[in-house]
């Protein structure tokens, strides 16, 4: 008990120190986790290097994982992804593994080696990947979901590497399969009882076949069928953690099932996901599944960076570390290419290819498995696993490689010129996204005039299919400014995303046309700011006036009346209004607000302000009703 409480000491402490210095350091949460394996394991060797049970362990992680997955996707979705599931992904496998395999035939490698090394290392990282995606917020860009597809076709195709691996071997005895997803050579001539359990061990091949439909099938039906009458049988029990017993149940029971015909439990429970992405129970899976996924996709990685045996790495590190670059290189140039067949350009083509260039989880999975069929030898074993560690290890900085390539890049497209501006009318509406929309509507249906600027052609695009005119161009660019009749409109409406591109539009508008009105989008207080120093007539906080109505309707939920709310918030709305003219008055761009002590003793005294104000309103409205 001492030495289990010892080993999760160490993991918690070593967690909770590198992940979050990684993560303030913008190196991500992944590259943390390996980093405290390293440092616990290899380094001051506090734990075991050799961990290889508590990594079977851990990879419930990357089986939860591929469960939330699976919540977010609706077979209809999945069904629209399969030219890339198929085309994309199937692709990136076989040439990959046809390249690898070709190169290791030039370095005199047999075939059966290979091959396998081929198949192991086609894989790529679908932890790793998905997390970073979606901590730095990529997953819904084209590059993030091209990387998803081929993720899961690698997932996939998981199931028939483990049955080509066999035929690998020579002489190899017989294996079965083991509940955490390895697999156990047996010596059925010595007599050695095996513990596995296995539904489809001594079946003929048809008899797999059938059993493996049928539990599929099994999964499909449970999920369409008894999900929802069990959740209400838990239900009655209104025990907050019966929820969370229930939804491990279903992703560590559904993991069994697969293993017991053989089949991946990753993709057992991402097709039990999909299969309840329509449940009303979705979100309450997700709560109540997120937190574990999370420490064990931590404590996964962590087992691989503890498990980087640094002994083979000095015995030979030009080959191991050149083995583990040029495995990098050379499916980064596979992934690239491919990239470009399917049409990717700029931002997207290096997220596919930066992000996927690694040697995968599964591949460990897989080295494991070749071993116990005397596909490969340990030495080459040990030396795939640590080049496999090495590229997962390298991951993270290949993200911070796509974020200063990201910064230089114009998505790999040739400036679009600018539309010839033929119209002018009173009102100038810079940006056209929600916001503008909006305004834009609200002008037009009231029978007045609006000329329509915005930088984004695609924006563009859609407004003129729904009949609204608007042109293509850059709102700041004083030419194209003058020519929607900056000299003889009314209003200007500096409507942009962009804070600063706001920000420079209000300056220049003020400067050309000191009488013109400007109302302008500010992101924040501090841009409201900004906003008042350019020139800004009327400045509208983009969740301001949404906020005030919200919190109206909370008066009216905890006994206020519909006018007395409508008082409370009219009160406020025109107290903040006079606020923010006196504040941007003392706020000093060149000092940061927690340290104006003129602005910060201002603010206080116009909060008590409002308060009294408030109160006074309260009190006459008991009076009145007395």
């Amino acid at each position: 008990m001492e030495g289990f409480l010892y080993q999760a000491s160490i993991y918690l402490l070593a967690t909770v120190i590198a992940v979050p210095i990684a993560a303030r350091m913008g190196l991500g949460s992944v590259l943390g986790y390996l980093a405290a394996g390293i440092v616990i394991g290899p380094v001051l060797g506090l734990v075991a290097t050799d961990s290889e049970g508590l990594q079977h362990f851990a990879e419930f992680g990357v089986v939860m994982m591929l469960f939330l997955i699976g919540l977010e996707l609706e077979p209809r979705a999945l069904w629209d992804m399969r030219h890339r599931l198929i085309g994309l992904g199937g692709l990136q496998v076989v040439v990959t593994t046809l390249a690898v395999t070709g190169t290791l035939l030039a370095l005199n490698y047999s075939l059966n080696h290979a091959l396998a090394i081929g198949l192991i290392v086609a894989l790529s990282s679908t932890a790793i990947v998905l997390q970073t995606l979606s901590e730095k917020g990529l997953m819904q860009t084209g590059g993030g979901r091209s990387a998803f597809s081929v993720l899961l076709t690698q997932d996939i195709a998981v199931i028939p590497m483990l049955a080509l691996m066999p035929l690998l071997a020579m002489g190899a005895p017989s294996t079965v399969a083991q509940p955490d997803g390895s697999l156990e050579a047996l010596s059925h001539a010595e007599g050695v009882p095996h513990e596995a359990m296995s539904l489809v061990a001594g079946l003929p091949g048809w008899g797999v076949t059938l059993v493996t439909l049928a539990a599929v099938a099994a999964v499909i039906l449970a999920g369409v069928y008894l999900t929802r009458p069990l959740f209400r049988f838990i239900h009655l029990a209104r025990l907050r953690e019966m929820y969370t017993a229930f939804s491990l149940l279903i992703v560590i029971g559904i993991a069994f099932v697969m293993n017991l015909v053989g089949l991946s439990p990753a993709l057992g429970t991402f097709l039990a996901g999909v299969v309840l992405a329509n449940s009303e129970f979705r979100h309450e899976l997700e709560s109540d599944i997120e937190p574990f996924k999370g420490l064990l996709l931590g404590l996964f990685f962590i087992t691989v960076g503890s498990g980087i045996n640094f002994s083979v790495l000095f015995g030979d590190p030009l080959v191991i570390v050149g083995f583990a670059l040029g495995l990098m290189a050379l499916k980064g140039v596979i992934l690239y290419a491919l990239g470009r067949i399917f049409r990717m350009r700029g931002r997207d083509l290096w997220l596919f290819t930066l992000s996927l260039a690694q040697a995968g989880e599964f591949g460990f999975v897989l080295v494991s498995f070749s071993r116990q069929q005397s596909v490969l030898p340990d030495a080459i074993a040990e030396r795939v696993l640590l080049v496999i560690a090495l590229t997962m290890l390298l991951t993270p900085l290949f993200f911070i490689l796509y974020e200063k390539i990201s910064t230089r890049l114009n998505d790999g497209r040739e400036p679009l010129e600018a539309d010839t501006i033929d119209d002018e009318g009173p009102v100038i509406i810079a940006g056209i996204g929600r916001f503008g929309q909006i305004v834009n509507r609200l002008v037009e249906s009231s029978g007045f005039k609006t000329v329509v600027l915005d930088h984004d052609m695609e924006t563009i695009e859609v407004m003129r299919r729904f009949g609204f005119k608007g042109y293509f161009g850059d709102p700041t660019r004083p030419d194209l400014l003058h020519a929607a009749g900056l000299d003889k409109a009314r209003v200007l409406v500096a409507a942009m995303d962009s804070p600063e591109a706001t920000t420079r539009l209000v300056t220049y508008a003020r400067k050309a046309r000191p009488d013109l009105h400007i109302i302008a989008r500010a992101y924040d207080r501090t841009h409201t700011y900004q906003l008042y120093r350019a020139g800004a007539d009327d400045i509208v906080r983009e969740l301001f006036d949404s906020s005030l109505r919200a919190g109206r309707y909370v008066l009216e939920q905890i006994g206020l009346s519909e006018y007395e709310a409508a008082e409370a918030e009219a009160t406020f709305y025109h107290h903040d209004r006079k606020a923010i003219r006196e504040l941007a008055e003392l706020w000093d761009p060149n000092v940061p607000t927690t340290k104006n002590n003129e602005y910060i003793d201002r603010s206080r005294e116009l909060d008590k302000d409002l308060e009294s104000a408030l109160l006074a309103q309260l009190a006459a409205r008991d009076r009145d009703v007395a």
